[in-house]
């Protein structure tokens, strides 16, 4: 799991066995513990079951005002930017590799992710809403 800070281009990351509640309520507390307590963290999120569980709410409302989730249109994961994120990082990173286990991988991807880190980029959309034409199909 991942996200990106629009504001600095720190990517948090946790390599996990699955995307379950569980492990994403357990990187909402990573990302609660990163940042001051008087900031709204906004996610922008897909429909994943799992972001809009019951475990997910019972913890939200243990924190009340501190996330503030969008989501993204069904089918619309190319709106998310961590789909791009995760596309760069295999053809950088993984395409190619041979490891020995999921021990070896886990390390090597947060490698990468401390690495990015090191000088974090700050995405810039190419495109402003009055310059986008809409397709006719």
């Amino acid at each position: 799991m991942a996200a990106i800070d629009l504001l600095t281009g720190h990517v948090h990351g946790q390599v996990v066995e699955r995307h379950r509640r569980r492990e994403f309520v357990e990187f909402l507390k990573l990302l609660d513990q990163y940042y001051q307590p008087e900031i709204r963290i906004k996610i922008i999120l897909d429909n994943h079951s799992a972001h809009i569980s019951k475990e997910t709410r019972a913890y939200l409302a243990t924190v009340p005002n501190r996330f503030e989730f969008t989501f993204t249109p069904k089918h619309g994961s190319w709106l998310n930017l961590m789909e791009s994120f995760f596309s760069k990082m295999s053809r950088q990173m993984l395409r190619g590799i041979r490891v020995t286990g999921k021990t070896e991988l886990k390390a090597r991807i947060l490698q990468y992710l401390q690495e990015i880190n090191m000088m974090p980029v700050v995405f810039r959309w190419k495109y402003k809403l009055d310059t986008v034409r809409p397709h006719n199909y």
